[in-house]
């Protein structure tokens, strides 16, 4: 098997994810729907659209 058949870690991400993430810990109030909103102004996959999401909840979380 090939390395690059291999996803990545879930750890491992792009930049447009960290992004993503940051802006919408930023956000009074999140977009409706989220995923296709995060989607279509970052260019990420639905996969990539719900760990911003995550991410941004850790964020929000570390700023309280």
């Amino acid at each position: 098997m090939s390395t690059s058949a291999l996803t990545p870690p879930e750890h491992e991400h792009s930049a447009a994810v960290d992004e993503a993430a940051r802006w919408l810990a930023s956000q009074a109030v999140a977009p409706h729907p989220i995923v296709p909103a995060l989607r279509r102004r970052f260019g990420l996959t639905a996969p990539e659209a719900c760990q911003a999401i995550r991410e941004a909840g850790l964020i929000r979380g570390r700023s309280h």
